[in-house]
């Protein structure tokens, strides 16, 4: 092989990830208006349509300034997976590279993350009639007795799993109803796939939870003024959709949703939401702490735009 081709640096790319509320999508635009970046969502509430101001989607005009990708791909009525995410957020990176501009993710979605940066372990498909079966026994049951099933199969899977999160119980006890072995075997074979890039990757990290925690407050009162809950209450009339769907699990919307069902107070749902936003900020956490290759940053510090430049110029620069 030719020396001088096996010296070339591999791709760069960059993350730019954070719990929610941090400020990412403000950043990934001042950097974008320092360096010919583009933009890939790593969100995976904001791949739906007519899903923006709970979102925090950037606006048509920010997308009209730097190029977004993954944005607005999917109806709420559909579905999009972690696997989904990887071949085209490969397929966006491969793209931006060929045309000479750098590729930044930009999202708080940790499972997709995770795929893309770790690999995705090859999962039997789907079987509908299995998944038919636990839902009909998650409604008489209730979510949190199939979890505890799940901690009696597969305590490694149920241990990061949330007893409230009807997506991914049902996939581990699918996966083990049809194989025989827990999920998280499966996942530990996994073989990684962030080989081929050479990878910057930044957390906006809040230094004071508690004064997240009133942000996130203050934000989502900011969204009700927006019009937050007409922008659920509409797709709520749509009569195609359902609480249970991966899109209306989405936190703001999920808690909502009970609203508009008449379930629940403006109030309380509302107060929900903020208790629903706070704990999945902590998780968020939970899981960038455990990431020793990630550069934290002060969420809040006025520095972080400059700091974080210039953390991204050096990598440029040695590339």
């Amino acid at each position: 092989m030719n020396s001088a081709l096996a010296r070339q640096p591999l791709p760069l790319v960059l993350v730019l990830t954070g719990p929610t509320g941090t400020g990412k999508t403000e950043l990934a635009l001042q950097l974008a208006a320092r360096f010919p970046l583009e933009i890939i969502s790593v969100d995976s509430a904001q791949v739906f349509r007519g899903m923006d101001i709970g979102t925090a989607k950037p606006t048509p005009a920010q997308r009209a300034q730097v190029a977004h990708h993954l944005i607005d791909i999917r109806d709420p009525a559909q579905s999009y997976s972690a696997g989904e995410f990887v071949r085209d957020a490969r397929a966006a990176i491969a793209d931006i590279h060929d045309r000479g501009r750098l590729p930044l993710l930009a999202g708080g979605t940790m499972l997709y993350l995770r795929a893309l940066l770790r690999g995705m372990a090859q999962l039997p498909v789907a079987s509908p009639t299995l998944r038919a079966g636990l839902e009909q026994r998650a409604a008489r049951l209730g979510w949190p007795a199939l979890h505890a099933e799940l901690a009696a199969v597969d305590p490694v899977a149920a241990a990061r799993i949330h007893p409230n999160d009807p997506q991914r119980i049902q996939r581990a006890l699918e996966v083990h109803g049809l194989t025989g072995q827990p999920i998280s075997e499966w996942q530990r074979k996994t073989v990684g796939a962030a080989g081929d890039f050479r990878w910057l990757r930044v957390g906006l990290i809040p230094a004071d939870r508690a004064a997240h925690r009133q942000r996130l407050a203050h934000r989502f009162a900011v969204m009700l003024q927006a019009g937050f809950a007409d922008e659920v209450l509409r797709l709520y009339r749509r009569g195609d959709l359902s609480g249970q769907m991966p899109s209306m699990r989405a936190v703001g919307y999920r808690q909502l949703w009970e609203w508009c069902a008449g379930r629940m107070e403006l109030a309380a749902a509302s107060a929900a939401v903020v208790t629903a936003t706070a704990q999945l900020a902590k998780r968020q956490l939970t899981w960038l702490r455990s990431d020793r290759e990630l550069l934290q940053v002060d969420a809040v510090e006025p520095s972080t735009a400059t700091q974080v430049a210039e953390i991204l110029g050096k990598a440029i620069d040695s590339g």
